[in-house]
């Protein structure tokens, strides 16, 4: 690991400001990614900004009857609260399906949604990666790509986005607050934080330099069932091959409405306005099933080993759909 200088930060716009004025800056809270991207090589910081003590560990209701989520509420202490398992079960589903206990504890709800991507070649620094080192290019396209996205790559990048509450989050319609070095606050619909990779894979969102999130937002309960489908190689502490987050409302055998994104093939979580059109005022049929996961999969990658995750992500939601309407 590189030497490093260290502050703790004492306010907010502080420690905005302290990342927006040096480039080689990285706020730090949890830990779980970033130290371990230290060690590595992979990320290089000459200065840790410490915001792991500011106020940020709330978890309250809104007037509108939403809860707003503070940026540093671990991902147990989420999980494990009561509103969010009675009215959020998506969420809490999808946090207990991510990562280990011990990592739970201590990862943190702003540090889950801006975690990098886990693609092998990106974690390899001896490896050419576009994320890592604009310009090098992509060894993955082409090499093993099992773990790789089909959903919104590009030539440069592949490499889809880990985090498996993120997914939820996108299906629930989480809006993000943030704070810059000049106090300026803005908030952030979720589905417009991540980018896509086009030709600049190493900008994963479109947060500012020194812009930092200081809460997530969930607006009201949306109507209907929700549920997180994950799959992956094994029972646990493993990221997603392909996952559902869904809601859906529906009665008597048809489906008024869903919410659907997807893990494990995209970038960013990937919510399918098109998948969610083709189910709506439809009957809970196969013939809809199939048409959702058509339209889900318009212009999806193709390659020998990555095809399997098309059947995958048509199983899956085809499974997901057929519970949270078994009993509507």
């Amino acid at each position: 690991m590189r030497p490093f200088t260290y502050e703790r930060a004492t306010g907010l716009r502080e420690a905005a400001a302290a990342v927006a004025a040096r480039p080689d800056a990285k706020f730090i809270a949890g830990g779980t990614n970033l130290i371990d991207l230290m060690k590595l090589g992979i990320e290089r910081p000459a200065h840790l900004v410490d915001i792991s003590r500011l106020p940020l560990r709330g978890l309250e209701e809104t007037a509108e009857g939403g809860l707003r989520i503070g940026a540093q509420l671990p991902n147990s202490d989420l999980a494990a609260d009561r509103r969010v398992r009675l009215r959020y079960p998506l969420l809490a589903q999808a946090l207990l399906a991510g990562a280990s206990g011990q990592l739970r504890n201590k990862a943190t709800t702003a540090g889950n949604l801006l975690q990098r991507t886990r693609c092998p070649y990106f974690y390899n620094p001896g490896m050419a990666c576009n994320k890592r080192a604009p310009g090098s290019g992509c060894s993955a396209l082409g090499g093993f790509e099992r773990s790789l996205g089909i959903l919104g790559t590009s030539e440069a990048c592949a490499a889809v986005h880990p985090s498996d509450m993120a997914v939820a989050m996108a299906a629930l319609d989480a809006r993000v607050e943030t704070i810059d070095g000049a106090g300026v606050m803005r908030v952030i619909p979720l589905g417009e934080l991540h980018r896509l990779p086009g030709t600049t894979p190493e900008r994963e969102t479109n947060l500012a330099t020194g812009e930092m999130i200081t809460a997530v937002v969930l607006p009201p309960p949306p109507p209907g069932r929700q549920l997180y489908r994950k799959v992956r190689d094994r029972a646990s502490y493993a990221f997603a091959l392909v996952s559902v987050a869904a809601v859906v409302d529906a009665d008597r055998g048809r489906i008024r409405s869903t919410r659907l994104a997807f893990g494990g093939v995209a970038p960013r979580p990937w919510r399918s306005l098109s998948a969610e059109a083709a189910l709506a005022n439809r009957p809970a049929a196969e013939e809809c099933y199939r048409a959702a996961a058509e339209a889900a999969l318009s212009g999806a990658r193709r390659s020998a080993q990555v095809d399997f995750k098309h059947e995958l992500l048509r199983r899956s939601l085809r499974w997901t759909l057929i519970e949270t309407t078994r009993t509507a």
